[in-house]
């Protein structure tokens, strides 16, 4: 029996690859496997190439494997483009209709299953996604009862008639190749899982639930790629506790909406990926001059301009950072599990009203869309920090007026709702002075800006860094950020089996860069490897400029749309040695 298994499903976008891998995944999730998910798939409505992988484990994953078990394709273009991933014992399980044939070089035993002609003989073509999963599910030797279950629970909706005659496709498909192939293949039955309960999500419905978890209450965006999955979670959730979402006609309005309702009080937040982040930068800056909350999610995806809306990067480092005109503080924080897309967003919440300014949080379309499993959530982490929010405000002397930004040791100031009894005071995106009123006072103006950029000088974020240092003195000290750090624990893995001596630091505090608790491995390191999916090195340009070690600096960057493998990792590692 085997450990693991990766499976992939291919067609054309529109033709049920996605609601196949959906009941398929959830299926193994009900038997208690931890699954790894990657999407790829076409920034078209419909038509285009698209596959789903799910890589299925009994013990926990973060990487997308290098080589594929099974592949189901709906046409022959899914065969050839996918099929050099399938390893010498691999299995194809194809639609007879369009004569499946096995690319050369392709050693893999192909199942030609009649898998459109069978779903036509139930009623409908669009039933030859269950008649596939059926197939597939089969080869694996798992209890058809659990997959009939998940069958339910997707088409239940539409009434027990439908369900019927799905769950009949499944068994005709599963009746069908096992016909074929003799019964179960021996070489794909997987151990047992241990059978305990697991979350399965994708990283925006996570940070979705952390928002709401964080108590915010209205969320205003505009939809894109790879974000919308965030606003969609939050339209079906947010009324049930009281709270709404927004479509803004863009996202600067997105952005100035959500700063205004932070600054009646009420935890608001935004999600985009780069061009909508591009439209907000002069709304981030309007937060940093009034020192309102705001909190941002940025799903990275292929730029510039509209790019590869649908693919993999991490090309947004440098524009979150410097993006805004002038100077203002902000945190950028970068979730690298599904765990912590959920807590982060809590935290993020936190920050932002405790140094009252914006905080964005940086993921990738990877962990953003990649589906994964998870630990339970400990709803009792949770613990709500408003910063400096006054509700009692002192008595005033008469027509005085709030000191909204008064100059305080830490740089943070008092803060009230408004409306809040001897809390009037004036706001402005103009240079100000502590009640908030208009100044071009040259002495006003440094110590203005001197408590704004104090405020972050004491910053303490959970996990700046994530350190597996097992060396003192590591031959590499392989850096990355986001969905990276499962992929370079497995090429790790295999570096480590051959005598080479790594470290490894996930970055999840981007800026203000958290360069003391970096320093130290740095400095011990013979060199350093920076993984990241984009064209320049924006992360490894972070540590030369706040750590230094540029002469030990490595670049390994990867920017055609698609995730690191750890083979990939591996192999460019080892050629550094």
């Amino acid at each position: 029996m085997i450990s693991q298994l990766s499976w992939k499903i291919g067609g054309q976008q529109g033709e049920g690859v996605e609601s196949t891998d959906r009941i398929f995944s959830t299926a193994l999730n009900r038997l208690g496997y931890y699954l790894y998910g990657y999407r790829h798939f076409s920034s078209r409505i419909k038509g285009g190439h698209t596959n789903n992988k799910i890589r299925i484990s009994t013990k926990p994953i973060r990487a997308i494997s290098d080589d594929l078990d099974i592949l189901v394709a709906f046409d022959q273009e899914s065969i050839d483009l996918n099929g050099h991933e399938l390893h010498d014992n691999g299995v194809i399980v194809a639609d007879a209709k369009f004569n499946p044939v096995v690319p050369e070089g392709v050693t893999a035993r192909l199942f030609a299953v009649p898998i459109t002609a069978i779903a036509e003989e139930l009623g409908t073509s669009l039933m030859k996604n269950m008649v596939a999963s059926g197939a597939s599910w089969a080869l694996l030797g798992l209890p058809l009862e659990v997959f009939n279950k998940a069958v339910e629970e997707e088409f239940g909706r539409k009434g027990a008639a439908v369900v019927e005659k799905n769950i009949d496709a499944v068994r005709r498909g599963a009746e069908f190749v096992l016909e074929q192939a003799g019964g179960p293949l021996d070489e794909f039955q997987l151990e047992p899982a241990d059978g305990k309960q697991k979350l399965f999500m994708i990283g925006n419905d996570a940070m979705a639930l952390g928002s709401l978890a964080a108590g915010c209450r209205i969320m205003s965006a505009y939809p894109i790629t790879p974000a919308s999955e965030v606003m969609e979670y939050l339209i079906k959730k947010l009324p049930k506790f009281g709270g709404t979402v927004v479509q803004t006609e863009d996202e600067i309005a997105a952005a100035t909406m959500a700063i205004g309702a932070n600054y009646a009080g009420v935890r608001t937040m935004t999600a985009s990926a780069g061009p909508g982040l591009s439209l907000m930068m002069e709304a981030i800056g309007l937060a940093g001059m009034t020192e309102t909350p705001l909190v941002i999610i940025d799903t990275q995806r292929g730029g510039p301009s509209t790019g590869l809306p649908t693919k993999q990067e991490q090309s947004d480092v440098n524009a979150m950072i410097y993006g805004t005109h002038g100077e203002i503080p902000k945190i950028i924080i970068s979730p690298s599990s599904i765990e912590e897309c959920f807590y982060d967003m809590i935290e993020a919440f936190n920050l932002s009203e405790q140094y009252q300014c914006p905080v964005i949080v940086l993921t990738d379309l990877q962990l953003s869309l990649g589906k994964q499993s998870c630990e339970m959530l400990d709803y009792d982490r949770i613990v709500i920090n408003r910063g400096k929010l006054v509700s009692d405000v002192p008595l005033l002397e008469t027509h005085a007026q709030f000191k909204r930004y008064e100059f305080t040791e830490d740089g943070v100031s008092p803060r009230v709702i408004p409306g809040e009894k001897g809390g009037l005071h004036h706001v402005t995106g103009v240079e100000h002075d502590e009640i908030g009123r208009p100044s071009e006072s040259s002495i006003n103006r440094k110590k203005m800006m001197d408590k704004r950029l104090s405020k972050l000088d004491n910053l303490q974020i959970t996990n700046a860094i994530h350190v597996d240092a097992s060396y003192e003195e590591p031959e590499l000290l392989i850096v990355g950020m986001g969905s990276t750090g499962g992929t370079i624990d497995e090429a790790r893995a295999r570096l480590e089996q051959e005598g080479i001596k790594t470290n490894h630091i996930t970055v999840r505090q981007i800026y203000p860069f958290p360069t003391e608790l970096f320093k130290p491995y740095a400095d011990r390191a013979s060199q350093i490897v920076v993984v990241e999916n984009n064209a320049t090195g924006q992360l490894a340009d972070q540590i030369k400029l706040n750590v230094g070690c540029a002469e030990k600096v490595r670049n390994m960057l990867k920017y055609d749309g698609t995730p690191f493998l750890p083979s990939e990792i591996y192999s460019r590692s080892k050629e550094l040695v």
